[in-house]
This record gives structure tokens, C-alpha cells and sequence, in this order.
């Protein structure tokens, strides 16, 4: 690309939409020209479009960041995809591989660029382990552990990610998917799934607010276990990494909310010999600063500027991580399957 700066326009001006902007803010290479959020009547700084289409049409507009409800990702990807635009969208990329795996056909055709937003990858904290697990420095992985969790009150009834038709899920694609994007980043391909998924305190259709699931690479032997709830009560993050000679161990995340405690990684050599509980020989990182945002935007707008691979977050990750997805959903309903015809 030319010294010319990336034309960008968000659709979903909320939250993420918002997140999105203070990064492409602070990128030179990116002037934002337009967004699209049916809740605003006007905008102080940028036109304000009131039909979707008119974007994806608009043929100024080179890049589209989508950051509207789960639902409209696949449709709005492949209107974008269809019409030349790069495309940065929130997650979930998709609600099945099938899916993805269509999205993918039509980004090999456009030749545009295609990234999904999964800032965790991005976390300093995140980059240490993935840095010490390459090097193998502490061995291979044996296995891991995460526990994502969040509370929820009553409000969130009244909210489009308690509509099956808006969310396509529940807890697993609203914050599930990043422990399980963590978990193929680190030691991926899980293809074995046994899996609980259930809704016993908010009883939404189609929406579950727990999940347990165990995955094994059956090549590897590597096994990791998720929990994935919103009836957490207090805002939990924690990722364990056991490897053959020692462990990392993160507790809490560094979030736009502030509410999942402070960003601890603890790392240490294994202790196989008596005394094996002392903890004086852990090694305790904080990480203070939080620039997933602006290094995840960042590194979409430099893919397209010098026309370069995306390496974080592109569609195959995205491919990965939808079919293991479909594995615990699809493990669910079978042993549901199974218990309801032996009744």
C-alpha cells in the first residue's frame, strides 16, 4: 500500500465499537470516516450513516472494523468480503466450522485481509508463556487449566446476549472462546471433547451460563480443562500451564472493566523432591498495562499497509477454534441424546 492513509468505518458503535476507535485514534496510518449505530441520532465527529449498506457499498471506504451483536458477524463479513473491504471483526467469528469454513473460501477469493478480534493473545502476560513454551525452556506441555468466569444480575435478561437469535450462545461464545483460543495458541488441535453444558440458575433458552469441558490432543497427549461461567459471582481469570519441568500460572487479567483483579504470572521450576509445597522459589511477574487493544489494531492496519500475513488472530485460528467449538457443543447433545433415550 501507498503512503495513503487506511479509510476505516465501524459498524457497532457500543462498547467494543468505542475500543476500537481510541486504538485506530492512536494508529497515524488509519482515518476513520464513517460509523454505523442505529442508538445515536447524531455524532460530533464522524458522519453518522443510518443504513449498514451504505458503508459496505461505499467504495472510499477500504477497511470495515464490525463490532455489532454475534449475529450479524457472518452476514456483514461476507457483504464486506464481497464488496473489497478488509474486515476486523469481533468475536465469534462464526456459530459452527461450516460456517467459517465458507467465510475462508470467500477471503481467498476477495484478497482481502480478515482478522478476529482475540486481544488476549495480545496481553504481555499471554506473550511470556507463549514465549517460554516455545523455547521449551521449562519442557513441553503437559497440560493446562482455565477458569473464565463472570457474575451477571437480572439486567442482562432485558440485553441481546440473552437472545439465542442475537448471541447464537451463551457463556462459551461470550467469553469461553478466549481460554480456548488461549489453549490452541499455547499447545493447540485439541480433537477429543467430553462436555457438560448447562443453564440451571438463569434457565435461558439456548443460552448456557456454565460449561465444563475436558479436550486431549490425541497426538500429543496434551489435555486442558475450561470453565466457562457467568454465575462466577465474583469476576475470576485464571490459565495454568503444567509443563515436564515446571509451571506458569496466571491469575487475574488486565481489563477495559477492571474487575478481574490484578495481572500475576507465576513461574517455576518443578519440585519433584521433598519439600515440594514451598513457594519461595516462585518467581511472580505484574504486568500493570494493558495494550492488547492497540497492538491487536495495530498489527491488522500494518497487514494491510505492507500488505503482510496476518499472524495473530486470522481465519485459520478462527477455524480452529470454531471446531472445537462445535466439538463441545456437539458432545453435549449427544450425551444429552443418550440420556433422554434411557429414560
Amino acid at each position: 500500500m501507498s503512503d495513503k492513509k487506511v479509510k476505516a468505518s465501524i459498524i457497532g458503535f457500543g462498547k467494543m465499537g468505542v475500543i476500537r476507535e481510541e486504538a485506530l485514534i492512536k494508529n497515524k496510518r488509519v482515518e476513520i470516516k464513517s460509523i454505523f449505530e442505529p442508538s445515536l441520532s447524531t455524532h460530533d465527529k464522524y458522519a453518522l450513516i443510518k443504513d449498514v449498506r451504505e458503508i459496505i457499498k461505499d467504495k472510499s471506504i477500504d477497511t470495515v472494523f464490525l463490532c455489532s451483536y454475534n449475529k450479524m458477524n457472518i452476514d456483514l463479513t461476507f457483504e464486506c468480503l464481497k464488496h473489497e473491504k478488509n474486515v476486523f471483526c469481533e468475536k465469534p467469528p462464526a456459530f459452527s466450522s461450516a460456517e467459517m469454513l465458507r467465510i475462508i473460501d470467500l477471503e481467498k477469493k476477495s484478497g482481502k485481509k480478515l482478522m478476529y478480534g482475540f486481544n488476549h493473545r495480545h496481553h504481555p502476560s499471554i506473550k511470556k508463556i507463549k514465549e517460554l513454551v516455545s523455547v521449551e525452556e521449562y519442557g513441553k506441555v503437559l497440560w493446562m487449566r482455565g477458569r473464565y468466569g463472570k457474575s451477571v444480575d437480572e439486567e442482562y435478561l432485558s440485553t441481546w446476549r440473552a437472545n439465542k437469535d442475537l448471541a447464537g450462545g451463551g457463556i462459551l461464545l461470550d467469553q469461553g472462546l478466549h481460554m480456548l483460543d488461549l489453549f490452541n495458541y499455547i499447545a493447540g488441535d485439541f480433537d477429543e471433547v467430553k462436555a457438560f453444558v448447562s443453564s440451571l440458575y438463569w434457565k435461558t433458552p439456548g443460552i448456557e451460563d456454565n460449561v465444563f469441558a475436558m479436550m486431549r490432543n490425541s497426538k500429543t497427549g496434551v489435555c486442558s480443562s475450561l470453565h466457562s461461567t457467568m454465575t462466577q459471582w465474583r469476576h475470576l481469570f485464571s490459565l495454568e500451564v503444567f509443563l515436564e519441568e515446571g509451571y506458569m500460572v496466571l491469575n487475574g487479567l488486565q481489563t477495559s472493566s477492571n474487575t478481574y483483579g490484578d495481572e500475576i504470572l507465576t513461574i517455576a521450576k518443578n519440585r519433584t523432591k521433598a519439600p515440594a509445597a514451598s513457594w519461595d522459589d516462585e518467581e511472580r511477574i505484574e504486568f500493570k498495562t494493558d495494550n492488547s487493544w492497540q497492538e491487536e489494531v495495530n498489527h491488522f492496519i500494518d497487514s494491510i499497509y505492507n500488505d503482510e500475513e496476518i499472524q495473530i488472530g486470522n481465519s485459520y485460528d478462527a477455524l480452529k477454534l470454531m471446531q472445537l467449538v462445535d466439538r463441545i457443543y456437539d458432545n453435549e447433545r449427544r450425551e444429552s441424546e443418550k440420556l433422554y433415550t434411557s429414560l
